[in-house]
């Protein structure tokens, strides 16, 4: 049974990493000591060592102990043996060439599948869907496959902003982005303000935040959806 949670971001405004999640993640990862840490996506070209560290000092709030999967000679093993898993964010073309590379994308799926407790933030979110392909990253590497675990039936885009009619920025908003995709594909997309996440208990996916957020269907106008609304409620 699935048990995740697909957050839009890892900081809120004026806040400390991961410290506005902070009771949803005691909830998620409850029952074990240990977070297996992805840092493939490594934001701003940090280390693998420097994110796991960073992520390793926001756990210690919660007692937890951080150790990143890169430090493992085998990562399948790492993925398989991992009572919870943590992907942080950075370029989402990064982090899917490296899980393919390290051929940890279909063990991560069959993990997530079976209940261990899962958190992605921003690129991390952006797998748990059909595709990476809503991304807001640039392609800076080229992946083998735009294919992610399909933990959820849709597309997440995070950081999702609404149009700004003030803005003297001229290029398209994410809205078009999301309609150009769509006239490519048929998969609905879940536009993710910062500070709202999905929470995922086997079949059930429920809005958390302080936030609406959008959806959006080929076809169709874009649609909100409050806070605490229970996804299955919704039609994709």
């Amino acid at each position: 049974m699935k048990n995740l949670i697909a957050a839009s971001t890892s900081t809120i405004f004026n806040g400390n990493y991961l410290d506005y999640l902070t009771e949803a993640l005691t909830e998620l990862f409850s029952e074990t000591d240990e977070i297996l840490f992805i840092p493939y996506a490594r934001p701003g070209g940090i280390s693998h060592d420097e994110y796991t560290e960073k992520a390793a000092e926001a756990f210690k709030k919660l007692n937890k102990n951080v150790v990143g999967i890169h430090t493992f000679k085998d990562p399948i093993k790492a993925i398989q043996n991992a009572t919870g898993i943590f992907t942080g964010g950075g370029n989402t073309f990064v982090l899917v060439s490296r899980l393919y590379k390290n051929q940890v994308m279909q063990p991560l799926r069959e993990a997530i599948f079976k209940g261990t407790p899962y958190l992605g933030t921003s690129a991390g979110s952006n797998i748990c869907g059909v595709s990476m392909r809503t991304s807001n990253d640039m392609p800076i590497v080229y992946p083998p496959s735009f294919k992610t675990l399909g933990a959820l039936p849709f597309n997440i885009n995070p950081h999702y902003l609404d149009p700004d009619p003030s803005s003297k920025h001229m290029g398209e908003t994410r809205e078009t982005r999301i309609k150009e995709f769509h006239t490519q594909n048929d998969i609905p997309v879940i536009g993710l303000r910062e500070g709202s996440w999905l929470r995922v208990n086997g079949s059930s996916i429920i809005l958390k935040g302080e936030h609406s957020a959008r959806i959006f269907k080929k076809g169709k106008e874009p649609v909100e959806i409050e806070t605490s609304t229970s996804l299955s409620q919704v039609t994709l």
